[in-house]
């Protein structure tokens, strides 16, 4: 190709865009923005992660608050064994974050991996609340449904623990750093507010209220799994 050939094909090209055409619409899809809360630079998304949080830590420490008490005096296990299996689902929480970055990074991306996760999330706390009622079954049937529900628990909860606050931080626009900044604030606020409400509630729920002639585990566990479904639907 000589220089005229090369030049008369820059000009066939820059010829179907003249200063006055509009470009292609497929070419430059216009990005929508989301929608605002109360005509504020915030994502009305954020109010729905915000509600989230807080009913996911009540939920969870709620559970966690009467747990070492379930298994000594519902399951009558000693101090060492109660205390040891404790530390392991505590220890297990931590370790499923792994699983659950590598699920959002990898495969499903964050807003599908909080969804699957709370969905098992859910799931766990539902087989939790069911093992701890006295009448089903013998104590066998108690430890394998509540060891189950601990289990996906610890799974859900550290599952969507990394994705929850990036989450909520991509729906701000760059130009809101601002905005950002104080949705982390409000967001962990909300986190340490619903652990420390359950941690009050949830043992008044265990010890006040009497079901099946004993202290109400099944209600003490029911709470928080209803608060993590309220966390599901948001």
């Amino acid at each position: 190709m000589n220089a005229f050939q090369r030049n008369e094909s820059k000009e066939t090209l820059f010829a179907f865009i003249s200063a006055g055409d509009d470009p292609p619409k497929g070419d430059f899809p216009v990005q929508k923005k989301s929608p605002k809360l109360c005509g504020s630079n915030y994502p009305l998304s954020i109010a729905f992660i915000v509600v989230n949080e807080f009913c996911e830590r009540f939920s969870y420490y709620g559970m966690k608050a009467v747990l070492t008490l379930y298994f000594l005096s519902f399951f009558h296990w000693d101090e060492n064994l109660s205390t040891a299996v404790y530390h392991a689902f505590s220890a297990l929480c931590y370790f499923t974050p792994v699983i659950g970055a590598i699920m959002a990074d990898s495969w499903l991306g964050k807003y599908k991996t909080i969804i699957y996760l709370s969905i098992v999330y859910v799931v766990g706390h539902l087989i939790k609340s069911v093992g701890a009622i006295p009448s089903l079954g013998n104590q066998a049937v108690h430890v394998i449904l509540s060891m189950v529900g601990l289990f996906l628990i610890a799974l859900g909860t550290g599952g969507i623990k990394p994705c929850v606050s990036a989450f909520g931080g991509d729906q701000f626009e760059e130009e809101h750093t601002s905005e950002r900044s104080k949705f982390f604030s409000i967001f962990y606020l909300s986190i340490n507010a619903g652990s420390l409400i359950s941690t009050f509630v949830t043992p008044v729920l265990r010890g006040d209220v009497k079901c099946f002639g004993e202290d109400c585990y099944a209600l003490a566990f029911g709470v928080p799994a209803v608060l993590m479904v309220l966390a599901l639907g948001e």
